[in-house]
């Protein structure tokens, strides 16, 4: 196959969708920053994620990839990176202390956070590399590379959406501390437990 066929193009989406919608880290902190701080507190988070990734999927394409096919090692390395620093954002989100746009205790991540995070995201980093060797063919290999991306900006943008406008819901059942406290802990448990299959990687 020379070119990103319609058909190619199609299924990419599909692939992109199922990967965006499914659980994952940028999805259970998405949630659980739409219920503390709100949907417009939360939006340079938001495209933060969704902008970031299309980068790192563009960085990946363009050669960055190779790197950990070079020196398998990286990987681990920022795997490990990866997993101390979700550890980190999970205690966070545990320790949070009220919604109020935030102001209250914490505050959301940024646009520059968000999109910093995805390099140390191993989610991030599978959907990448899997869009990249299944989608972009050989032929008009860096076109077909910024093809990739952009799908996957248009994609993933409404599945964030969709995930914070999800916790933004729930802030109506998250106004008593008790209650809000219970679902910051379970978002962290949530996203410690996205760990696991990362763990069982590095020790295998």
């Amino acid at each position: 196959m020379t070119s990103l066929t319609p058909h190619l193009l199609l299924a990419l989406a599909l692939f992109a969708f199922v990967n965006s919608i499914t659980p994952g880290p940028n999805n259970t902190m998405l949630m659980a920053s739409g219920a503390n701080f709100g949907f417009r507190a939360t939006l340079p988070h938001l495209s933060g994620v969704a902008i970031g990734f299309g980068v790192m999927v563009l960085a990946v394409g363009l050669g960055l990839g190779g790197l950990f096919l070079a020196f398998p090692r990286l990987h681990d390395v920022l795997a490990v990176a990866g997993g101390l620093y979700m550890i980190w954002l999970a205690w966070k989100i545990a320790t949070s202390k009220g919604m109020a746009g935030g102001q209250a205790g914490g505050r959301p991540q940024t646009f520059w956070q968000a999109a910093a995070f995805q390099w140390v995201n191993p989610k991030a980093w599978a959907m990448a590399i899997g869009a990249i060797t299944a989608y972009a063919p050989a032929e008009n290999y860096n076109l077909n590379v910024m093809l990739v991306a952009l799908v996957f900006i248009a994609v993933n943008g409404p599945c964030v959406t969709i995930w914070t406008s999800f916790g933004v819901g729930l802030r109506r059942f998250l106004d008593r501390p008790a209650v809000l406290k219970a679902f910051n802990v379970t978002m962290a448990l949530l996203l410690l437990a996205s760990l696991i299959p990362l763990a069982m990687q590095v020790a295998g």
